[in-house]
């Protein structure tokens, strides 16, 4: 690329957060204060530059990961701002797989919250370093020390501030640099005016004892810093920045920050801790692939080197009305070149890149190649989804996609004239591309096409995009909970057969299961072949595989998809002339939804977990009415003057849950929530959703 930066200076993070704890804000001033923009944008005036689509300016939320390549005192970062709603949770799930490091920032007011937790529990799966921003402390109501506190207690993280705030709400007026023991205070309101001073002697106590704290929970994470503090010996600031590096790159220390990005204040001092702890793409471990079609699979490292083979994830799939589709991609190893040949091992398919740029949120700046540890967009491949991987056609490697979550609402949509069907085909398919939560079913029964997602909010997105940026006008059913059906226990010996004969070659399947509940919830479906002697070819086993998986797809109870069960093919029986693919795959069909009916089925349904605040005379009311909707409380407690309750809500009662909490409590009490697991349906509520299901047939 035209710049040479050597590897060492690259930082890919990302921004990750709750709702409205000022992410995309932050990320704005990043921007203007590293020269990409030259006019502070905000979310509130609907003109910020990582929120580009029009909906994101309109409802002040973003729902898109941008990515953006800017440069601060000769690093060069690559940055993600992600969503913070839980319906665009997939966003922040792929970015934070191609990410060496990540920001969260947290809002002073409302503190750790369900999502804060969520994304925490994300980048702790992909083993991401952190450092923590406390924003907002100008609002009021804000505290520094409560938010610390909840990032220990709720988080569980071992974190230490690098700074102490000079005051809150409207006094809060500098910070102090525990490291350097000094004392910045802002001149301007752009924040471009720093001053550096001395630490009041007021405030020189404070400063060495919360200097103190640091330095022995650093030691907690780091040798030689342990060995310096009990020998009681002097820690140079060089020492300490080195030592920060390394327990934040090895996960075992969270550095905390703290300021007000819409009041341009410690944002600057966020970009000089990212680029001094967080880790370079030589830093964070090699990335681990399987090569395709070694049997047992064999696995690889591929290392942040452009003389490695070639291995990239396509991690996000936008389209642009201008260049059509953009592949983000994050180069792991070797150089991916314009023009060059590529091969897809997830859909076994050889791509040719046509063009390949540098992207600055949604502007684009053309280059010819791209080398291990960068993040670019590729454009012209044809059949490359989110999650797949790009390696060179001689070397071929297969890396782990990312963890898809389940939908958990759905909705009927319908063409509103018939030429528009064929062209809601198409948007559809676009949409499958780029988002790997969305799904797309045709209901034979009520031939409705059904979508599903991850919430009410993610599916209007989609309906709205398909009106806005295709021009197409459907009919919407209401939203919906996406049940599932699961078994209670083990069910054996269960036959299915397939067997027609209607002159000429006929056709024969027969196969003998054992179907049993998986050990663990969220296990999907676990298939075993343990045929012995041939009683069934190896040809026919992948069908028989398909047939279950397949079958899957509509329970016995009320149609809906079944999960969470282990099938063990065991024994059955061919025919050498009429034997077939389709003729085992109807046989395992049959033998899946006896077995269901034999191991007792019941419905599950997606339990969401809420997190409610409220004012003190509001809380009866709201807790009254909470209580009616099958809720479970977990937790209670207070968050500056309001009181806050956790519990575990079947989503199914919370539909429309917005207009009741904003009328009983005056607009003043506030929720959120995200999927915490499925339960089984209580049996008079099942017998309603199956009453609702026979009656919807009917109307067909």
């Amino acid at each position: 690329m035209a710049d040479k930066t050597p590897l060492e200076d690259y930082r890919n993070f990302g921004i990750i957060a709750h709702i409205d704890a000022g992410k995309t804000t932050t990320s704005e001033r990043i921007l203007y204060y590293t020269g990409v923009i030259h006019k502070l944008g905000t979310v509130d005036e609907g003109n910020a530059t990582m929120d580009w689509m029009e909906q994101e300016q309109e409802r002040g939320i973003t729902i898109t990961s941008a990515n953006t390549t800017t440069f601060w005192k000769g690093k060069k970062l690559n940055i993600i701002d992600t969503p913070g709603h839980v319906d665009f949770t997939i966003e922040v799930e792929r970015s934070l797989k191609v990410l060496d490091g990540a920001v969260v920032v947290l809002c002073a007011t409302s503190g750790v919250q369900s999502q804060t937790e969520t994304v925490w529990r994300q980048a702790d799966r992909y083993g991401v370093p952190r450092i923590a921003f406390i924003n907002k402390l100008d609002r009021l109501g804000a505290s520094f020390d409560r938010v610390l506190e909840q990032i220990r207690e709720r988080l569980g993280a071992n974190a230490a501030p690098l700074q102490l705030p000079d005051g809150t709400e409207d006094v809060f007026s500098g910070l102090f640099d525990l490291i350097e023991r000094k004392y910045y205070v802002y001149t301007t309101d752009d924040g471009s005016g720093i001053e550096e001073r001395d630490v009041p002697d007021e405030w020189k106590d404070k400063v060495e004892a919360a200097r103190k704290v640091m330095i022995e929970r650093l030691a907690d994470a780091d040798d030689e810093i342990a060995e310096k503090f009990l020998e009681d010996q002097e820690i140079s600031v060089e020492e300490l920045k080195t030592a920060i590096r390394r327990a934040v790159i090895a996960n075992k220390f969270l550095p905390v920050l703290t300021g007000t990005a819409l009041r341009n204040k410690g944002v600057q001092l966020v970009l000089d801790a990212v680029t001094e702890y967080l880790p370079s793409p030589l830093d964070v471990p090699p990335v681990k692939g399987i090569v395709p079609g070694t049997d047992p699979e064999e696995v690889v490292d591929r290392h942040a080197d452009p003389k490695e083979p070639l291995s990239a994830l396509v991690f996000k799939v936008a389209t642009d009305p201008y260049v059509g589709k953009l592949f983000y991609t994050r180069v792991y190893s070797g150089v991916l070149e314009s023009g060059s040949q590529v091969f897809n091992s997830s859909e076994q398919k050889k791509e040719r890149i046509s063009k390949i740029v540098v992207m600055h949120s949604n502007k684009q700046e053309i280059v010819q190649k791209a080398e291990a540890g960068e993040i670019v967009a590729v454009v012209g491949l044809k059949d490359t989804k989110s999650g797949n991987t790009l390696c060179d056609p001689n070397n071929k490697v297969l890396l782990e996609n990312m963890k898809i979550p389940e939908p958990v609402v759905s909705m009927s949509i319908e063409p509103k004239t018939k030429a528009d069907s064929d062209k809601m085909g198409l948007t559809l398919k676009k949409f499958l591309d780029e988002d790997p939560s969305l799904r797309v079913d045709y209901d034979q029964e009520t031939a409705q096409t059904i979508i599903s997602g991850m919430g009410e909010l993610h599916l209007e997105i989609i309906v709205d995009r398909m009106r806005r940026e295709f021009n197409l006008e459907v009919t919407v059913g209401k939203p919906e909970v996406a049940y599932k059906e699961t078994l209670t226990q083990k069910a054996e010996n269960i036959v299915g057969k397939h067997i027609t004969q209607t002159g000429g070659r006929g056709q024969y399947g027969h196969v003998v299961i054992n179907i049993e509940p998986t050990e663990k919830k969220g296990d999907g479906i676990i298939f075993v072949n343990e045929i012995k002697g041939g009683a069934i070819p190896r040809e026919f086993i992948k069908p028989v595989e398909k047939g279950i998986r397949d079958g899957a797809l509509s329970g016995v109870i009320a149609g809906y998809p079944v999960t969470d069960f282990k099938v063990t093919l065991y024994d059955g029986s061919y025919h050498d002339v009429d034997s077939s693919e389709l003729a085992f795959q109807l046989a395992a069909k049959a033998a899946l939804k006896e077995g269901l009916k034999k191991g007792k089925s019941v419905l599950l349904e997606p339990i969401m977990n809420v997190e409610l605040e409220s004012p003190d005379e509001f809380y009866s009311a709201v807790m009254g009415d909470i209580n009616t909707r099958r809720a479970i409380i977990v937790e209670t407690g207070m968050r500056a003057n309001l009181k806050t309750t956790r519990c575990n809500v079947p989503l199914a009662e919370m539909f429309n849950y917005v207009n009741a909490i904003r009328s009983l409590s005056q607009g003043r009490a506030s929720f959120s929530m995200e999927p915490a697991y499925y339960d089984i349906v209580p049996q008079h509520v099942a017998d309603k959703i199956v009453g609702a299901r026979e009656e919807k047939k009917s109307e067909k």
